[in-house]
């Protein structure tokens, strides 16, 4: 009994201490996009694109290259789509970080081509790994390219999706690595829900998520304001990863609650997240100490700015203001 309570009091203990370091910086700020989504969300994709471009001033960029976008039926590759975006990106001096893998930014997570969904798992593999191949060919020399994001939260039993191992996950970062030697690598988890023992050096750079207020089937509305921000740094150095070779890859900035955004109105959505809420999370992600940050809701602010709800994105356009 005397073991367990001192235990516990240095758990506590330890727990307690985590909320005195504070490890600020100024990160800079980047932004997720998904052309996908904001095609179901908004009247005009591009439009909104070159909103965080142009209004917002965002110079860095993730997409998603969505397997079952790109190779919708199979064998048959189109990147029209995502050619437009990366393109413009090139256009303004953007730079991209692109997502690749069978699992991708944005619900359903795992975007798979529905001609790929039945198959045996060793040929899943290799038409995977074609695709991968094929995307990496295509933009490899593409002037806006700066990361390979292989695969998102991949361990993450998050979505309808294959589990897949550390081996298969590195397998597919060594293939990109071989392809295009000249641009480094990124993998994912999660910064709430896992201890990234498995994914903190799979890749070049490590990249976590930071949700602050969530909602789930089980228990409604979830807060995650009970953990410090050098809780995350605390993870970082149990995985023997560098700060420096971190980024912040989902800093929650649009709400996460139980409908769809197109089926809840404004005042709705801004008792959930509002401009207070997202300044409280870039000052907590300051914190965390990483020296890159992408922010997860761009295509809600420009969802807000279409019916007239301005103070989000009118704030967002400070973050990257120049003097």
């Amino acid at each position: 009994m005397v073991i367990f309570i001192g235990i516990v009091f240095f758990l506590a203990a330890a727990y307690t201490s985590l909320f005195f370091f504070n490890f600020k910086g100024t990160p800079i700020y980047g932004v997720s996009f998904d052309p996908e989504y904001a095609s179901y969300l908004l009247p005009n994709a591009g439009e909104g694109f070159l909103a965080v471009i142009n209004d917002w001033n965002f110079k860095y960029i993730r997409l998603p290259a969505h397997w079952d976008q790109v190779e919708k039926t199979r064998g048959k590759y189109d990147f029209s789509d995502i050619d437009w975006y990366v393109d413009r990106a090139g256009d303004n001096d953007v730079k991209v970080m692109l997502a690749l893998g069978q699992k991708t930014p944005r619900w359903p997570e795992c975007h798979i081509p529905v001609w790929a969904k039945d198959l045996p798992h060793s040929v899943y593999r290799e038409e995977l790994k074609r695709y991968i191949s094929a995307t990496v060919e295509h933009y490899k020399n593409h002037p806006a390219l700066e990361f390979w994001q292989v695969e998102n939260e991949p361990f993450l039993g998050f979505g309808s999706c294959r589990p897949m191992t550390v081996a298969e996950a590195k397998e597919e970062i060594e293939l990109v690595k071989r392809l295009d030697p000249r641009h480094k690598t990124i993998l994912s988890d999660s910064g709430e829900l896992s201890l990234w023992g498995k994914s903190a050096n799979v890749a070049d750079l490590f990249g976590t998520t930071v949700y602050r207020k969530v909602w789930n089937k089980y228990v409604g509305v979830w807060s995650y304001k009970f953990l410090p921000a050098s809780f995350y740094r605390f993870k970082l150095w149990l995985a023997d990863r560098a700060p420096v070779e971190a980024f912040i890859i989902e800093l929650q900035a649009e709400p996460w609650i139980a409908k769809h955004i197109n089926e809840s109105t404004p005042e709705e959505l801004l008792s959930f997240v509002d401009r207070a809420v997202i300044q409280n999370n870039i000052s907590y992600a300051q914190k965390i100490g990483l020296p890159r940050v992408y922010l997860w809701g761009a295509e809600w602010w420009y969802w807000l700015k279409l019916k007239g709800h301005n103070e989000i994105p009118d704030y967002i356009a400070t973050l990257n203001r120049v003097p």
